[in-house]
């Protein structure tokens, strides 16, 4: 596709960016917008996996915790529903929004696939993790004694982030208008922090779909 077909349908603000730091090059910065999509495709596989593992993780921990697999159904008119969460309630709100989606009867299992990834995250938040007692904490068995709550919400937060940036097509591959990819390695680092940290046997399993470092060099090469 040419520069000013790619313009029309990316739009000139998104693609100026790139023109920048390609020191004007239309062609640069045709391929410098490619290798980005392509680098942000390379994340899909080892995203899906963490965000996979870490939910039924924490779907199995607080179903322990609760003495019920349908906690996430029951906890509506429970720890969703204390006083302390409102007005908004709203993790009870994400559960009836998916309750009122899923197609035929309703189930744990349809209710736990239907949350987004913001739903697990948000309970390492403080007001959601003390309502539960911490016990997300336990879907992290092997992470450093130095590791609390605060560590683990903030490496969520920030993949948390950068999924969305991925997911809404904005660049991963500058620091200010340098090409840059140590943001999209730090995540990725952490990613796979996480990963060792839930059980050792995830992280080979997950490195098999891993392409993103013959992405990033593939990028830079340009």
């Amino acid at each position: 596709m040419d520069y000013a077909k790619l313009e029309q349908f990316v739009s000139k603000p998104r693609l100026d960016r790139y023109l920048i730091s390609c020191a004007n090059s239309q062609e640069g910065a045709t391929k410098l917008y490619s290798a980005n999509v392509m680098v942000s495709q390379a994340f899909y596989p080892i995203m899906n996996l963490l965000e996979t593992f870490l939910r039924n993780s924490i779907n199995d921990k607080l179903a322990v915790h609760f003495s019920d697999t349908a906690w996430i159904i029951t906890q509506k008119n429970g720890f969703m529903n204390n006083a302390s969460l409102g007005p908004e309630f709203w993790l009870k709100k994400q559960v009836l929004k998916a309750e009122a989606n899923v197609r035929g009867t309703i189930t744990p299992g349809k209710i736990v696939s239907e949350q987004t990834f913001g739903f697990w995250t948000s309970l390492f938040e403080p007001r959601h993790y003390r309502l539960i007692r911490g016990h997300v904490m336990s879907c992290f068995p092997n992470k450093p004694a130095t590791i609390d709550r605060v560590d683990i919400a903030k490496k969520l937060k920030d993949i948390r982030e950068f999924r969305n940036r991925i997911y809404h097509n904005e660049a991963i591959c500058f620091n200010n208008i340098t090409i840059d990819f140590t943001s999209a390695r730090s995540i990725k680092t952490e990613i796979y922090n996480l990963l060792d940290w839930m059980d050792a046997d995830l992280r080979p399993y997950v490195d098999t779909f891993d392409s993103i470092d013959a992405k990033i060099a593939h990028a830079l090469a340009i």
